[in-house]
């Protein structure tokens, strides 16, 4: 199970985020934030669109990793010791 680590502007949103690591379950990238929102309700529809797909301004990151497939994050994340979850931030 990895342990999961969401950056600090999404915790924002989510404050009971653990503001260290956490395990979450899951096989792939869709099962961990399927875990995810089980565990805090609301963090997939900000995470994921409608059709279950990564928002453009998400991006995970598994073991260092791009996750490849960010239409239906089937990434495995089984052997993976770390994930990340992060918002690109822009400005002007």
């Amino acid at each position: 199970m990895p342990v999961v680590r969401i950056t600090r502007h999404l915790q924002k949103f989510f404050p009971h985020l653990p503001s260290t690591g956490f395990e979450v379950d899951g096989s792939t990238a869709a099962e961990l934030i399927r875990s995810l929102d089980a565990l805090y309700p609301g963090i997939a529809g900000y995470l994921v669109d409608e059709q279950g797909s990564l928002r453009k301004h998400v991006n995970v990151f598994i073991d260092g990793e791009m996750a490849m497939d960010r239409a239906k994050l089937s990434d495995s994340v089984e052997k993976a010791e770390e994930v990340v979850i992060m918002q690109a931030l822009s400005g002007g």
